[in-house]
C-alpha cells in the first residue's frame, strides 16, 4: 500500500468528469423527478471564502469540515438537535474500559463504486494521523485501531475515554482503494485537494478553486434524503456588498456569511429572511510565548510576550465594548473564557475579563522594560470570521495608544492557516477562532493551551505551556465525577485567565440569510449540512 501521508497542492488543471458521474446524475434526476416531481431543485449559495481543500484531513476548520461532510461521512454524525446518531457505523459500545467497538453499516459504496469496509476505517485512521494531516488531534487517546472483521473495528485506547464517540463526529471516511490509486501518485501533489470519492449525500461534479464548486445528488446514498436537491452550486464571493447584492438579485438563494453592517439591508428586502442564532465559536488573540526572539517584531534578542505583564498590557489596552458595538454591531457575546455558553463546563461565574485600562496597560509595559512600546506583526484572516479584518484593525489602533506598533498582515484564510498552524507556527501575534469539536471545555483546553507534545496542543500556535494546566487537562479527560470534573475545568479556566495565556474577545452570533423559499438547518457550531436543505416553489 502506498504511503497515506498527505502532501499539499493548491489549484487544479480542470475537472475529469467520469462517465459514471454522468450516469449517476441521470439516475439521480430520474429518481428525484418521479419521487418529488414538483420540488426537485438546484440550490445556489455563496460564502466569502472557499473551502481550503476537498481533502477531509487537510484542515481542521469548521467551514472546510462542514463543506466536505456533504461528500464524505463519519462513523457517527450529529442530527438537527446536535445529538449523536449512526452514520457509517450502525452502533458502538465499550467492550472493555479501554476498547471502543464500532459495527459498520453494510452495503455502503463510495461514489466511485468501491464498497465500504473495515479496511477503509483503518486506512482513514492511518491517513488522519500521518504527517500533514490536521485531524490527528481527534485520536489523542487512541493507541491503535484493529480490524475484527469486514464490518467491525476496535479502537484500543491509551486510557479510558468515555467521550470518544463525541470526538470523532467530524472525522470522515476515505476509500483506501481510491487513495491507493490517486492520492500519493506524485510527491508534490495531493489528488484529494480538488477531487473526491465519498459515501455522502452528494457527489463532486465540478470544481474551480476560489470560484465555484458544483455537487450533484448521490442516488446511491444509503440514507433516505430529506433534501430535494439535484444540484448544488457553491460560489465564492469575497466582497460583502457584492455577496449581499447577489442574494438580493436572486443570483444566489443563500449566503453563509452576512456582515453585521448588511443585516438591515437584507431585513428590509421582500422575500428574504435573516437566520440568526448563538454561535459556539470563540474568537481570541494569541501570542508567541515559546521562542526566545519573536519572528515578526522589532525587538531583538528577547521575546516580550514571555513576560506576563506585556500580555496583560495588550489585554487591558483592548476596548472590547467598542469592538462589540462598533465593529460587531452588538452581534457578539463578550467573553473572558476560551469557550462560551452552550459548551459543557461553561460557568458564567468564571466568565470575567480584565478591565479595559490603557493607563494601567502603559504602566505594565514600562515595568516590563518597554516604556516606548515595541513593534509586532498581527496575522489575521480577511475572509473567515465575522468582520475579522475589521477586528484586527480596531485592535491595532487600540494598541497604538499604548505604544505597541502593529503591522497588520491580513490575508485569505487558506494562506493564514498555513502560516500560523503547525508544524512551523510561523507567527508572533494572531487572531483565531475555535469551536470545540466535542462541545466540551476539555477540547478547547487540550487543543488551544495544552503544551505541544505531538498530540496535545496541535492548535496552540502561541506555544503556551503550563504543567499544572496539562495535568488538569489530562484529569478532566477521564474524570467520571461531574462535580470534580467541573472543579477541574474551573481551575483550568482560572490558570488561563491569570497567566493571560490568550486574550479572549467574543463568541460570534451566527447570521445567515436566505430566500423564503429555502428551508435549511442552522447549527450552533456554524456547520451547514446540505442534507437538510429544501428549495420550494414560490
Amino acid at each position: 500500500m502506498r504511503n497515506p501521508s498527505i502532501q499539499t497542492r493548491r489549484g487544479s488543471d480542470g475537472f475529469r468528469k467520469r462517465v459514471t458521474q454522468y450516469i449517476l446524475l441521470l439516475l439521480g434526476a430520474y429518481v428525484l423527478f418521479f419521487t418529488y416531481p414538483s420540488v426537485a431543485a438546484t440550490f445556489k449559495w455563496a460564502n466569502s471564502a472557499d473551502t481550503h481543500s476537498l481533502d477531509p484531513y487537510a484542515q481542521s476548520e469548521i467551514f472546510d469540515l462542514s463543506f466536505n461532510s456533504n461528500i464524505y461521512e463519519p462513523l457517527i454524525r450529529r442530527n438537527r438537535d446536535f445529538k449523536l446518531e449512526p452514520s457509517l457505523a450502525t452502533s458502538w459500545e465499550q467492550t472493555e474500559a479501554k476498547t471502543w467497538r464500532f459495527h459498520l453499516r453494510p452495503n455502503v459504496r463510495f461514489s466511485g463504486g468501491e464498497g465500504f469496509s473495515a479496511d477503509d476505517v483503518l486506512f482513514s485512521y492511518r491517513r488522519a494521523i500521518s504527517p500533514g494531516s490536521k485531524m490527528g488531534w481527534v485520536f489523542q487517546t487512541v493507541a491503535a485501531v484493529r480490524r475484527v472483521d469486514a464490518l467491525t473495528v476496535d479502537f484500543l485506547m491509551k486510557r479510558p475515554d468515555p467521550i470518544f464517540p463525541q470526538e470523532i463526529t467530524q472525522w470522515d471516511m476515505m476509500s483506501r482503494a481510491w487513495c491507493d490509486q490517486h492520492c500519493a501518485k506524485k510527491a508534490e501533489e495531493n489528488f484529494a485537494t480538488d477531487h473526491a470519492d465519498g459515501t455522502g449525500p452528494f457527489i463532486l461534479s465540478q470544481r474551480v478553486a476560489d470560484q465555484q464548486t458544483v455537487l450533484i445528488n448521490n442516488p446511491n446514498w444509503w440514507d433516505k434524503p430529506e433534501h430535494n436537491l439535484t444540484e448544488v452550486q457553491f460560489f465564492v464571493i469575497a466582497n460583502a456588498a457584492t455577496r449581499v447584492t447577489a442574494l438580493l438579485s436572486g443570483d444566489v438563494e443563500m449566503i453563509y456569511t452576512v456582515p453585521p453592517q448588511e443585516t438591515d439591508r437584507i431585513a428590509r428586502a421582500p422575500g428574504l429572511r435573516l437566520i440568526e442564532g448563538p454561535g459556539l465559536r470563540t474568537i481570541f488573540l494569541g501570542m508567541d510565548q515559546s521562542r526566545d526572539q519573536l519572528l515578526k517584531s522589532d525587538v531583538k534578542g528577547k521575546n516580550p510576550f514571555k513576560d506576563k505583564r506585556v500580555r496583560q498590557a495588550i489585554y487591558q489596552a483592548i476596548d472590547i465594548e467598542a469592538i462589540h458595538q462598533r465593529v460587531m454591531h452588538d452581534e457578539s457575546h463578550v467573553t473572558g473564557l476560551i469557550f462560551g455558553p452552550g459548551i459543557h463546563g461553561y460557568d458564567p461565574k468564571q466568565d470575567i475579563r480584565y478591565s479595559y485600562d490603557p493607563i494601567a496597560a502603559k504602566q505594565l509595559l514600562a515595568e516590563a522594560g518597554y516604556p516606548d512600546g515595541f513593534g509586532v506583526t498581527l496575522d489575521c484572516p480577511n475572509d473567515r470570521y465575522v468582520n475579522d479584518e475589521s477586528i484586527c484593525q480596531a485592535v491595532s489602533a487600540m494598541l497604538a495608544r499604548i505604544g505597541v506598533r502593529v503591522t497588520l498582515n491580513a490575508q485569505t484564510h487558506g494562506q493564514f492557516f498555513s502560516q500560523i498552524q503547525g508544524p512551523a507556527y510561523h507567527t508572533s501575534f494572531f487572531i483565531l477562532g475555535w469551536t470545540p469539536n466535542t462541545y466540551d471545555a476539555q477540547d478547547a483546553f487540550f487543543n488551544l493551551v495544552g503544551s505541544r507534545n505531538g498530540e496535545r496542543g496541535m492548535f496552540n500556535s502561541g506555544g503556551y505551556a503550563n504543567p499544572t494546566l496539562d495535568q488538569l487537562i489530562d484529569q478532566m479527560t477521564v474524570e467520571r465525577d461531574p462535580k470534580q470534573r467541573q472543579a477541574e475545568i474551573d481551575h483550568a479556566s482560572q490558570i488561563v485567565h491569570d497567566d493571560v495565556a490568550v486574550i479572549p474577545l467574543h463568541q460570534q452570533v451566527l447570521v445567515w440569510a436566505a430566500r423564503n423559499t429555502v428551508e435549511l438547518q442552522q447549527l450552533a457550531d456554524d456547520s451547514f449540512p446540505l442534507r437538510y436543505v429544501r428549495v420550494n416553489t414560490p
